[in-house]
């Protein structure tokens, strides 16, 4: 005899995100297995801020579309078997063509143009690159992945194609045409 172990889909997510006793938790989902995010240190946020605060105003600046915070939930994929892939990047951004009708109540419905993630000391590699793969798998373009501890940040436009940035400059490429933000006022 087998035991089918329990997939979640989106709308589980939701409603268990919801939940009264689950108000100070922070979950995501990988082809249906629910994950537990712990809440993020000091030096996370103000990495975190130090990069979307300039995100944010060049895309108000010339109205591109939209910025989300930590927490934002995009169905990556549904699965028509019900494991689906739900992710909350540290803070995404979707052209405006893509939400026509402005965003959403609940989770967004596609992956962003863009997700930053900001790597905190109890992260896992393994975990940090399945989240990677699953961003660009189902259509992220641009992934950045911030390392605090090294001051570094990797930029993923493909599986394939990676350039980790130090003492440069990030560049918005064809996802933030014109963007760029010297890597050292990420990390002052």
């Amino acid at each position: 005899m087998s035991i089918r172990e329990k997939f979640y889909t989106a709308e589980d997510l939701w409603e268990l995100s919801h939940l009264p006793g689950n108000a100070e938790k922070r979950f995501e989902l990988s082809e249906g297995e629910l994950i537990e995010m712990p809440p993020a240190g000091g030096e996370h946020g103000g990495v975190t801020l130090n990069l979307s605060q300039p995100i944010w105003a060049f895309v108000r600046q010339h109205d591109l579309g939209y910025v989300t915070a930590a927490e934002t939930g995009y169905i990556l994929f549904k699965n028509p078997h019900g494991a689906d892939t739900v992710r909350a990047p540290d803070f995404g951004f979707v052209a405006k063509e893509r939400l026509p009708e402005g965003l959403p109540q609940g989770y967004i419905p596609l992956a962003p143009d863009l997700a930053v993630e900001v790597v905190s000391p109890n992260d896992a590699a393994d975990e940090i690159q399945r989240k990677v793969s699953e961003y660009l798998r189902y259509g992220t373009r641009l992934v950045w992945v911030a390392y605090p501890r090294s001051k570094s940040v990797v930029v993923h436009t493909t599986e394939k194609a990676v350039t980790v940035v130090i003492d440069g400059v990030l560049d918005g490429g064809d996802v933030l045409p014109g963007f760029s933000l010297p890597v050292r006022e990420i990390f002052g």
